[in-house]
């Protein structure tokens, strides 16, 4: 709550001055959005909050399915919507939707899922990659062709934070790292969009003019604001200096209005996520559950640290949001949506999984067998002596009625 109230702040800041000046409105018109976004999203939430774990199973497929289909669509002309030379969107106007947003939920939902049923097969890279690494991988691959390498880089950190969650050895996560790295390094030297982005990032100021631009302003917006900033509301850079000023940059805004204390102070309530949502998969009590609230930590810690690395000029600029804070419909419904589902499972919500163990001789079916018949047992005796109780407490009320009449 602390973040979207923060948000809603700082987006009216961001977005106020530019749009009087261009002469939409009173200046009013993305706050009120990102307060009709914020409003879905927290029903969604409560939604999911109560017993969105339990519910969530049932709809991992069709989820999955749906939301590979959108990204496809994306990519089909006079279906999808590019803006910027990216192509990522898709619907009309005002109700248009990133695709790309939901697949990062759904592969949370599946990779828990696949994992809870058979946690074994992290040991084995050819049996985790024929169900696992091969959605992923096509996911990513869709993703990148947007192009939006950002978002596959999210998706490719939060499945590997539950692979470590579900005990993968760490010599294999490093041959995974390794191919994932060496093909991203690939894709932007062929690429000549991904290639701007990487020299501009080593080398801004060198790029100031073209695709080094958005980097220099934000370098400037942040040593404008110094310790304290300048002062709420009284951002330079956010007027027709600062490109994606409400989205992608707007803690750039952040630190020129609030200065160095401001940015500690988001990145607080960040960490603040992240201490909670790994107590809550800690003390979860299935491993569902547990896959989940890591993956929706991950989701959102590493939104956060791969949109701060790129405005503090860490990191190429990926285009990703600020999650919570940055203005954007899908990414602000979807991650209060997958919150939803980490405070079900911090409320003690568990996922009935059923998991696949390995076949057993006669013997062990025997001894199966046996054990469900003693249980079984175990449960009529109990039954009828609940039954006896519940007689005798009935009986005695009602003598003691018959005394109290007499």
């Amino acid at each position: 709550m602390c973040l979207l109230a923060f948000g809603a702040v700082m987006v009216y800041s961001a977005s106020s001055a530019t749009t009087l000046l261009q002469g939409h409105g009173y200046g009013s018109g993305y706050l009120i959005k990102f307060v009709l976004y914020g409003s879905v999203g927290l029903i969604a939430m409560r939604v999911l909050a109560r017993d969105g774990v339990a519910k969530v199973q049932s709809i991992t497929a069709p989820l999955l399915f749906v939301s590979f289909a959108l990204v496809i669509a994306v990519h089909i002309p006079h279906v999808g919507v590019s803006i910027n030379g990216a192509r990522r969107w898709i619907g009309p106007g005002q109700l248009q939707f990133q695709p790309s947003e939901l697949m990062k939920l759904a592969l949370v939902l599946y990779s828990a899922s696949l994992l809870a049923r058979r946690p074994q097969r992290v040991h084995d890279l050819r049996e985790l990659a024929k169900p696992l690494l091969a959605v992923v991988g096509a996911a990513c691959l869709l993703v990148v062709t947007q192009p939006d390498l950002g978002t596959a880089m999210v998706i490719a950190f939060t499945v590997s934070a539950m692979l470590i969650a579900c005990g993968i050895p760490m010599g294999k996560l490093a041959l995974m790292g390794g191919s994932a790295l060496a093909l991203v390094l690939l894709y932007a030297l062929i690429r000549p969009y991904a290639r701007a982005r990487l020299t501009s990032f080593i080398d801004p100021w060198a790029h100031a003019s073209s695709s080094g631009f958005q980097a220099v302003q934000g370098q400037i917006a942040i040593g404008s604001g110094g310790l304290f900033g300048v002062g709420p509301g009284q951002s330079v850079q956010k007027i027709f200096y600062l490109p994606e000023a409400r989205t992608d940059f707007i803690l750039a805004v952040i630190a020129e209005e609030l200065g160095v204390v401001g940015v500690f102070a988001l990145l607080f309530l960040y960490g603040l996520i992240a201490y909670a949502g790994l107590r809550a998969a800690k003390a979860a009590r299935s491993l569902y559950s547990a896959l989940i609230a890591v993956g929706v930590t991950t989701l959102i810690v590493s939104e956060a640290i791969l949109n701060a690395f790129a405005v503090l000029g860490l990191a190429p600029l990926t285009g990703v949001p600020l999650p919570f804070v940055s203005y954007g419909s899908s990414s602000l419904i979807t991650m209060l949506a997958a919150m939803g589902l980490l405070l079900n499972v911090s409320s003690g919500a568990t996922g009935h999984v059923r998991a696949v163990t390995p076949a057993r001789g006669r013997s062990g079916d025997a001894r199966a067998r046996e054990s469900a018949r003693l249980a079984g047992e175990r449960s009529v005796e109990e039954d009828r002596d609940r039954r006896r109780r519940d007689r005798r407490a009935r009986g005695a009320g009602a003598r003691g009625r018959g005394s109290a009449a007499g």
